[in-house]
């Protein structure tokens, strides 16, 4: 940014009186272009101690959040998800996602009944709380690590079987408010979003959609070091199913294999500046949820990063 600044100082200082007239003018049309922009939402974990919806509602304003995490309740306390849905809606803050993170291909068929039953529990719980979407990911044979590798994570009998999970759950709900979702996954499909749109048309329900999670779909030298063409693929190929999406970012630590690592947005290779871009076009303002950081502070680094990010493109966060 610093560079590019200098070189924009001289240019001016080295254009004619009519140039520099002019500049005026086209700051103007930037900040009615910025103006017209519609206002994206960001959100992330809250660090208070309370269990008022209310309250809750206005920490997440605080720090300047317009979406928000599902609040911990039950499916059968109706009267606590009303409160949720009415002080939410009253400070202007979405649920972006009830999260159900269960692995729905337990080798054990005892686990995976349990575990389908507990998704279908979670996007019930989303279609009360009119959030955004529910979300997990398509799971794993891996019979240690639910979210593990597998050689068949990658076959078409996962795909088929994700398939028929996703339909007995979405039908199960029959959800009209909300959609459920999978994200993308580095070794378990979909990978990308040439697997997820094959995905949505073999699902082939009208409660199935998106959410992503670029950094997931990070598998790849080549992917590492071309963030801003995934992104753009991605937007391009799935736009109009995005119900949510995940802040993070990936970095490459040297060593004498491939190692990637999730990092505080800003200190990895995600190019921001095109996933904010892209997030702006979108017809629905997905929020852009922060996840996986240690602490208040860290949070507050990719908070701030994010936004700090957005304001240089002269988009807005609704604040």
């Amino acid at each position: 940014m610093q560079s590019r600044a200098i070189s924009r100082r001289a240019f001016l200082q080295r254009t004619s009186g009519a140039a520099l007239a002019s500049a005026p003018m086209a700051a103007t049309a930037r900040r009615a272009g910025a103006a017209e922009s519609k206002p994206m939402r960001l959100g992330g974990p809250i660090f208070v101690k309370t269990d008022d919806p209310a309250e809750q509602a206005r920490a997440h304003r605080a720090l300047g959040y317009r979406a928000a995490y599902a609040s911990t309740v039950d499916l059968k306390d109706k009267e606590k998800i009303a409160a949720i849905v009415k002080e939410y809606a009253a400070e202007d803050v979405a649920i972006a996602e009830v999260g159900a993170w269960v692995n729905m291909l337990d080798p054990d068929p005892e686990k995976r009944r349990k575990n389908l039953n507990y998704v279908t529990e979670r996007l019930a719980l989303a279609e009360e709380l009119a959030a955004r979407c529910c979300v997990d990911i398509a799971g794993s044979y891996n019979p240690d690590v639910w979210y593990g590798p597998h050689p068949d994570n990658l076959t078409p009998k996962f795909f088929d079987a994700t398939v028929e999970n996703c339909r007995k759950v979405i039908d199960a709900v029959k959800p009209q408010r909300t959609v459920f979702t999978i994200e993308m996954m580095a070794w378990c499909l979909p990978t990308g979003p040439d697997d997820y749109v094959k995905l949505i048309k073999a699902v082939d329900r009208k409660g199935f959609g998106v959410h992503l999670d670029v950094t997931n779909t990070i598998n790849s030298p080549e992917r590492i070091f071309s963030t801003s063409a995934v992104i753009r693929d991605c937007f391009s190929k799935l736009g109009r199913w995005i119900a949510s999406c995940h802040a993070k970012d990936i970095a490459w630590e040297v060593e004498l294999q491939v190692h990637f690592k999730e990092v505080i947005p800003g200190r990895g290779n995600l190019d921001y500046r095109t996933y904010l871009t892209e997030l702006s076009k979108l017809p629905v303002d997905a929020p852009l949820m922060l996840e996986h950081l240690k602490n208040d502070e860290e949070y507050g680094e990719a908070r701030r990063y994010i936004q700090g990010v957005a304001k240089e493109l002269g988009l807005s966060f609704g604040l």
